[in-house]
């Protein structure tokens, strides 16, 4: 499965409908606050994005990793709000994918596993790695499991607010959100309990094939050859 270079949406990016029903992952994460995320925050990030993208129609043909790849060249009248939006878009369809129902106590397979195992010693090395870095994130922002293409080697991370690994030219294969809208209905301020959570409802499927497409070099993190066709303004 070619996963990054597959064609991905255009403007008027558009809220995709979750691949399970809200009340799927519980009891790790509950329906209202699911609902709450997917309906009202990640459509909200998919309004603004669209509505500052209105009137720059030469940017309308480029796809979410695009524009934030190109972020310095997007208008600077627009350039924070898409990199914001934008960012909080691209995370969130992200997000969606990692999640899956019914997948408690499963574990990385192949390739994933052993990569963990090499760069964090073993898989609950890697688990304890990334909930203390997203315990020790101060304020909103995103953990992540990222690969640099150049070598496959794993690294886990946080970034604050939705500012995106793409632009340090590597990729994220496993994310979670800790903007409190992601946790705070049904854990309060116990974001080390959201997170140890946060195990039992995570597709490795999916993430074993981001980096299968890492190390077969399907992933272009940086073309060179396109550029922007408008003058910054």
């Amino acid at each position: 499965m070619n996963i990054e270079t597959k064609k991905t949406p255009t403007y008027p990016f558009v809220l995709e409908p979750l691949p399970f029903a809200f009340d799927a992952l519980e009891p790790y994460i509950d329906a209202a606050p699911m609902q709450i995320h997917h309906e009202k925050h990640h459509q909200a990030y998919i309004t603004n994005l669209n509505a500052a993208l209105k009137g720059y129609p030469e940017l309308h043909d480029l796809s979410i990793e695009e524009l934030l790849r190109w972020h310095n060249e997007v208008p600077v009248t627009i350039r924070q709000t898409v990199h914001d939006q934008g960012g909080g878009h691209l995370h969130h369809q992200f997000f969606w994918k990692i999640l899956k129902p019914g997948v408690a106590g499963a574990t990385p397979t192949g390739a994933l596993a052993q990569a963990i195992d090499r760069d964090f010693g073993s898989f609950d090395g890697f688990k304890a790695k990334f909930v203390e870095t997203g315990a020790k994130h101060f304020a909103s922002g995103w953990v992540f499991l990222v690969a640099n293409p150049a070598d496959g080697k794993l690294e886990v991370l946080s970034r604050p607010n939705h500012d995106s690994v793409l632009l340090e030219k590597k990729t994220a294969l496993l994310i979670n959100d800790l903007w409190e809208h992601a946790y705070y209905l049904k854990y309060q301020s116990g974001r080390v309990d959201y997170l140890n959570a946060f195990w039992n409802v995570v597709n490795w499927e999916y993430v074993g094939q981001r980096l299968e497409s890492v190390l077969a070099g399907k992933v272009q993190l940086w073309p060179v050859t396109r550029k922007l066709s408008h003058s910054v303004r």
